[in-house]
């Protein structure tokens, strides 16, 4: 069984400010079952966007796993606030999750999906 969306978030958020990290919840999605969306900004005018894995690939039934967006890599801040709006546009129920951090940490390397 996989772990409710809000809690989910919250130990998340939790986990960036352990790691000296600033993350903030900038859409509330549905707290069971929202899909989560999480932007890691730079603070340059460059960020990542992360997103939920497709569904039926390995584990994703009973742990939630992630892959880039936008073609990996950093990309503009404009580009990824455009992304994430058509993305709410079609899923009201989503959440995003926006990380500062300088370095770009985004603390998901064990919940990438193996591409």
């Amino acid at each position: 069984m996989r772990l409710k969306s809000e809690i989910w978030v919250k130990a998340f958020i939790r986990r960036c400010a352990v790691e000296g990290a600033a993350a903030v919840v900038v859409r509330h999605g549905d707290n069971d079952a929202g899909a989560i969306f999480i932007k890691v900004s730079r603070l340059d005018g460059t960020c990542r966007v992360f997103g939920p894995a497709p569904a039926g690939l390995d584990d994703t039934a009973t742990d939630r796993r992630w892959t880039s967006r936008l073609g990996g890599g950093d990309k503009p801040d404009q580009d990824a606030d455009a992304y994430l709006a058509r993305e709410a546009e079609f899923d009201p129920d989503l959440w995003i999750v926006e990380l500062e951090d300088r370095a770009g940490r985004h603390f998901l390397d064990d919940w990438l999906q193996k591409e």
